[in-house]
């Protein structure tokens, strides 16, 4: 088994194991094992320290606005909810590593993409991206403004390119796109 392999099995384990452990409100949301799609997305872009954060927020995300990888809540506001618990939980797992430079720029990209979709503009894959390339690094400000303020998500794509290469964000934007499809 690749390093690799391990890595996404400790995520997928410690993000339904860590919500079933939760109450019976997680547990009963969360799919059959072999229904269960276990793709890391966007935490490819980033550091293997910061995976676990990143797809768990992103798991929460994919619950309140596409189609989630592990749950299947039972309605609305337990998708709600689920969705909000898994935000925190992956905030919680990166300040744990005491970098709070990543906790800020995930909470920016949580704030910022409910923006972009109560909006209904483009541009959360792309802010999804380099946030999980650059996460910690304090660089994003001004491509985070330019889809804020100009609807423009271009300044974070070509940042997400440059920091993780053109192979890995087209894999990570195309996967993206099925799971919100």
């Amino acid at each position: 088994m690749s390093a690799g392999t391990e890595l996404e099995l400790d995520v997928w384990e410690a993000i339904a194991g860590g919500a079933a452990t939760e109450g019976s409100l997680w547990s009963d949301a969360l799919l059959p094992a072999d229904e269960r799609r276990s793709e890391l997305v966007f935490s490819r872009l980033g550091t293997p320290e910061h995976a676990l954060g990143i797809e768990t927020i992103y798991e929460g995300y994919l619950v309140h606005y596409g189609r989630s990888r592990l749950f299947a809540p039972t309605d609305d506001d337990a998708g709600l909810l689920l969705g909000d618990y898994l935000y925190a939980h992956g905030l919680v797992h990166v300040a744990a590593l005491g970098d709070v430079a990543a906790v800020a720029d995930l909470a920016e990209l949580i704030s910022l993409c409910a923006q972009v979709r109560a909006d209904g503009h483009v541009g959360d894959a792309e802010a999804w991206a380099a946030t999980a390339a650059l996460l910690g690094t304090d660089t994003l400000g001004a491509a985070r403004d330019e889809l804020r303020i100009d609807r423009d998500p271009g300044l974070l794509e070509r940042a997400a390119r440059s920091a993780a290469g053109d192979v890995a964000v087209d894999a990570a934007l195309a996967a993206h796109a099925q799971l919100l499809g």
